[in-house]
């Protein structure tokens, strides 16, 4: 081709047509202008092609994170609830000056069992650590839909914090159960067997001697679980949210 084009100036050249030459000479490179004009488009739609792709696949995996997230939450949610359940019913037989042995015993393992947990927030952060880490946060197009989702994750950063902070005031106050009782041989789950065998009777002793303790305890556990569930609450709302608006887009 680009034989074929100088064999045409050289031609025109020896006829002396130099207007002609000129003109040839314009065309040409306007041919070439246009021939690299199509080719940068190209490329942009290329890119442009690669860039929704990407949008696509982030949005489909944060969309299927949150929606794990939703999951989670809502066991959490169920298990925080039928723990404060649990707490309840033992704390009432627990004032209760006319309690049955058998029955606060019963409680009391279940309390140890269940009660005494710690709130979990653990969602999914994978994807949007990956959009972070390595800039493609700018993917997604939409600037009120990016914006919307670093805020959400933030909100995730909040609620973690809010529970680590109830964790390490909660602590010390939980401590004294463990260093000035023996409520280990109630957790059935793992411990009870390492302490001798005792009657009912005498193991709803030792649990009304140490009453005071084990309802402190128990009003910190049930107040844990209240602002945990308040908080996972509010954020499953806002997870639902945007899962709602992030299936429009597919």
């Amino acid at each position: 081709m680009l034989r074929f084009f100088r064999q045409i100036r050289q031609r025109l050249l020896a006829d002396n047509k130099i207007n002609k030459y000129f003109l040839y000479a314009l065309g040409e490179i306007l041919l070439v202008v246009i021939g690299i004009l199509i080719a940068l488009q190209i490329n942009n739609w290329n890119e442009e092609r690669k860039q929704n792709h990407l949008e696509t696949v982030y949005l489909n995996r944060l969309h299927n994170e949150l929606k794990k997230d939703i999951s989670t939450f809502s066991n959490e949610i169920q298990r925080l609830e039928s723990n404060n359940e649990k707490i309840v019913g033992f704390t009432n037989v627990l004032k209760d000056e006319n309690y049955n042995d058998s029955l606060l015993v019963e409680l009391t393992k279940a309390y140890m069992t269940y009660g005494t947990s710690y709130p979990i927030f653990n969602p999914s952060t994978s994807t949007f650590e990956d959009l972070s880490s390595t800039g493609n946060l700018s993917v997604i197009s939409n600037t009120e839909m990016r914006d919307r989702i670093i805020k959400h994750y933030e909100d995730y950063q909040f609620v973690e914090l809010n529970f680590k902070q109830n964790y390490d005031w909660a602590t010390p106050i939980d401590a004294p159960l463990y260093t000035h009782t023996d409520a280990l041989k109630f957790d059935t789950e793992y411990t009870s067997f390492l302490f001798p065998k005792a009657s009912e009777q005498n193991l709803a002793k030792e649990i009304i001697k140490d009453k005071t303790i084990f309802l402190r305890n128990a009003a910190i556990h049930f107040w844990m679980n209240k602002d945990g569930l308040i908080q996972l609450k509010r954020i499953k709302d806002e997870t639902s949210l945007i899962c709602a608006t992030l299936e429009k887009k597919e």
